[in-house]
C-alpha cells in the first residue's frame, strides 16, 4: 500500500474470517502485527467449503499477527456479546470491526423458502445491528476506530431487486446500518461500506456459479488491500462512505490491477449492485 499507514497494536473484530474475503482482510492486518478476533461459526471443516476459525487463526498467526478464534452464531445476541467480550479480555479493547458474515440465495420471491429470508435477514440484517452495537461502546474508546461493512451502495434501480428481492433487502440492511451508524457516530467512529467492483473468487462463488465463472473473479486480496487504505486513514474523515474496491485503490495510486485477477487478461465479471 502507499504509505506507511499501518494496523500495528490495533484489534480487528472480523465476522465469517474463517475463509474468504474476510480472512484475505484478517491476513492483511496480521501482516501489520494486528490482532484478530475470529467470529465465525465454522469450527468443523465443512465439507464443500475449506477453513475452520481454527486454521484460520493458524494462518493470521503465521503472517505476524495475534489469532483468537471465536465459535459465534452473529444471528444470537448473547453469542456476540459473549465473543466482544472474550475479544476485549485477550487482547484489551476494540479498535475496527470487519462486518464481512452474510448469507446470500439468489433466488425469485417464489423460489425462495422463508428460511431462507429468515437465515439472510438474521445474517445480514440483524447480525450487523448485533455486532456494531456490541463492539461499539469498546470503538468510543479506541483512537482511530472503525466500523467496516461489506455491503453495496444502496441503489434502488429495480433490477437490483427483480431477480432476488429478498437478497437484496438483506444485503441493503447492511447498507441502511452504514447510512444511519456514520451520521449518529460522525467524527467519533468512522463507518463506511466497501463493494466489489468484480465478482471476488472465493469458494463461496465457485459453489455457487461452478468453477467455469472463476476464471473472470479477482482474488479476495484486492479487498483486503482496500479494507486496509480504509482502517488506515482517520477515522474522524472517513465517515459515510460506499467505498468500491478499485476507487480506493486509485486513491492510494494503485491502478494496474492485473496482481487482483484470478486469470490476468480475462474479461472480468462485474459484480451486482453497481449500474
Amino acid at each position: 500500500m502507499a504509505g506507511t499507514r499501518s494496523l500495528q497494536g490495533k484489534t480487528l473484530f472480523i465476522t465469517g474470517a474463517s475463509r474468504g474475503i474476510g480472512k484475505a482482510i484478517a491476513l492483511r492486518a496480521a501482516r501489520d502485527g494486528a490482532s484478530i478476533a475470529i467470529a465465525a461459526k465454522t469450527a468443523e471443516p465443512h465439507p464443500k467449503l475449506p477453513g475452520t476459525i481454527y486454521s484460520a487463526a493458524e494462518e493470521i498467526e503465521a503472517a505476524g499477527g495475534k489469532a483468537l478464534p471465536i465459535l459465534c452464531d452473529i444471528r444470537d445476541e448473547a453469542q456476540v456479546a459473549d465473543a466482544v467480550a472474550k475479544t476485549v479480555e485477550a487482547f484489551g479493547g476494540i479498535d475496527i470491526l470487519v462486518n464481512n458474515a452474510s448469507a446470500i440465495s439468489l433466488t425469485g420471491t417464489m423460489e425462495t423458502p422463508m428460511k431462507r429470508w429468515d437465515l439472510m435477514m438474521g445474517v445480514n440484517g440483524r447480525g450487523t445491528f448485533a455486532c456494531s452495537q456490541a463492539c461499539l461502546p469498546h470503538l468510543l474508546k479506541a483512537d482511530n476506530p472503525h466500523i467496516l461493512t461489506l455491503s453495496p451502495p444502496l441503489n434502488l434501480n429495480p433490477r437490483w431487486f427483480q431477480h432476488h428481492t429478498a437478497y437484496t433487502i438483506a444485503k441493503y440492511a447492511m447498507s441502511l446500518c452504514t447510512l444511519g451508524m456514520s451520521a449518529e457516530f460522525r467524527g467519533r467512529v468512522a463507518v463506511n461500506s466497501l463493494w466489489p467492483r468484480t465478482i471476488i473468487g472465493t469458494a463461496a462463488v465457485a459453489m455457487l456459479k461452478g468453477a467455469a465463472e472463476f476464471e473472470n473473479c479477482r482474488k479476495p486480496d484486492i479487498l483486503a488491500d482496500a479494507a486496509h487504505a480504509i482502517l488506515t486513514r482517520d477515522a474522524k474523515t472517513t465517515a459515510g462512505n460506499f467505498f468500491i474496491d478499485d476507487e480506493v485503490l486509485a486513491e492510494e495510486g494503485i491502478t494496474d490491477l492485473d496482481q487482483y485477477a484470478v486469470r490476468p487478461g480475462a474479461e472480468l465479471a462485474p459484480d451486482i449492485f453497481l449500474d
